[in-house]
């Protein structure tokens, strides 16, 4: 964290519809790696050392307020745009919420992702020279939409031009505008109660301010890369944020120590946490707050959405689990799902074609293939084979099977809850268990066995007849 950016209020205007991304759903609160899109300039501003972020809602504003408030619990606040009358409207409207003692405001769009902290240090080490407003520019190759930047002969910035108000000679100038503005809060304050609606959008048009800043002393500027500006407009825009983001996190990942083997089929969000010699197979999927430890092993196509995994776990490939715990030297899959709340002890096993959900299984158990266990507390060293099925739930609530330390469920066995089975017993294949089982007893529901000799005959000839 920089301390370049102490004294500064940082404005996030993401009150706009995007009417060209084809959503009902604001465009701020479309996700690139697992954040809505005004987060992230809202992450770089706070992590570049501002004092605070004020974000500007309109459309949509209960929604995007109430995933800022679950998001950023302290340092970010609101401002509403009711109506859309442009950037220097936005800004107006979000002056309100900036302190009196504010130095500086720093200006940022919630619909620009890449930006990273570093290019606002850089803004602000631009701005050394104590200028009115300091903004980031970049060329392109097609200039296309974006304001131009205009200069006197002395080289210095002059003005804005929005694209629609650009004369001929000014359209061809490939020095783009990104939009993001370090700006004196009195001088701020000051020029945007000279804003007007003189432009092809009739629009309050924060650009103008720089035109202002200019003829009041000067402006700074510092040179971007424009790849790390670019503006989500539409679904196309936003698979390109995704594909730069997803490189980008990867190769941070790779470069501290973590084994992608296939980068480019590994999909991490943001707030995912790898160790040095974790190992992620392709087509890996982590979500939310996942962590993977030192020594795990997330096998093929597996997703993980808000989980831990321990040291020398390994998950198998085309398993799927969610706000789970996989203990150290765990071993989950392949194809196996744990649902919320499956707490896996050291060394325990959750096998292939298993679905385990509100379940702790202790260290050294082991849940075996096709089976189901929910709202369970299996204890130590405890077999389940397959085929056991824990019935959790009797039409009206759920609850809780216990295995203690030891047992063993033969394949095929219903257990229905509430229900205990004791320490070191054993219960018999294909038992249905509807009552408590004492420690060291056999549990046996099954009916006894009748062989009728030679009836396998007489059976294949009656059917031969119907037929």
């Amino acid at each position: 964290m920089t301390q370049d950016l102490r004294g500064t209020v940082a404005l996030v205007l993401a009150a706009g519809h995007g009417k060209r991304m084809k959503s009902a759903r604001p465009k701020v609160l479309h996700e690139v790696a697992g954040r809505p899109l005004y987060a992230w300039p809202t992450h770089a501003a706070l992590e570049a050392g501002v004092d605070a972020v004020v974000v500007v809602v309109g459309y949509g504003a209960d929604a995007v307020r109430a995933d800022i408030d679950a998001r950023f619990p302290k340092g970010v606040t609101t401002a509403l745009q009711a109506d859309p009358r442009g950037t220097g409207d936005a800004v107006k409207r979000a002056m309100s919420e900036v302190p009196e003692s504010a130095e500086r405001v720093l200006i940022l769009y919630g619909d620009c992702p890449m930006i990273r902290p570093e290019a606002l240090s850089a803004l602000a080490e631009a701005a050394a020279g104590g200028e009115k407003l300091t903004l980031l520019t970049a060329r392109v190759d097609d200039p296309a939409a974006y304001g131009r930047i205009l200069r006197d002969d002395s080289g210095k910035v002059s003005a804005i031009r929005e694209a629609k108000d650009c004369s001929a000679t000014e359209a061809l100038v490939d020095e783009v505008n990104p939009g993001l503005y370090l700006i004196d809060a009195p001088f701020l304050r000051e020029a945007l109660e000279q804003l007007g609606t003189q432009n092809a959008q009739g629009e309050v048009l924060l650009t103008d301010v720089v035109a202002l800043a200019a003829a009041a002393g000067g402006v700074a500027d510092a040179a971007a890369d424009m790849s790390e500006l670019l503006g989500v407009n539409d679904r196309v825009d936003l698979a390109l944020a995704q594909r730069h983001m997803r490189e980008r996190i990867n190769r941070a990942h790779a470069l501290a120590g973590a084994g992608l083997l296939a980068p480019e089929l590994t999909f991490i969000e943001a707030d995912c946490v790898l160790e040095a010699d974790c190992v992620i197979e392709p087509g890996v999927h982590l979500r939310g707050q996942t962590r993977v430890a030192a020594g795990a092993r997330i096998g093929a196509g597996s997703v993980l959405t808000d989980v831990v995994v321990d040291a020398d776990a390994v998950v198998l490939p085309y398993s799927v689990a969610t706000e789970s715990h996989i203990g150290p030297g765990a071993h989950v899959g392949p194809f196996a799902h744990l649902r919320p709340g499956s707490d896996l002890a050291e060394d325990a096993k959750v096998g292939n074609f298993c679905e385990t959900k509100k379940t702790i299984v202790g260290k050294g158990s082991k849940v075996n293939h096709l089976s189901y266990v929910g709202d369970g507390l299996i204890g130590e060293g405890v077999n389940i084979g397959a085929g056991t099925i824990f019935c959790n739930y009797d039409g009206q609530r759920k609850h809780q099977t216990v295995l203690e330390d030891g047992v063993f469920i033969g394949s095929d066995s219903q257990l229905v809850a509430p229900v205990t089975v004791g320490k070191g017993a054993y219960v018999a294949s294909g038992t249905t268990v509807t009552r408590d089982v004492p420690a060291d007893a056999l549990a046996v529901s099954r009916p006894r066995q009748q062989n009728k000799e030679g009836y396998a005959s007489l059976l294949r000839a009656r059917f031969a007849k119907k037929t």
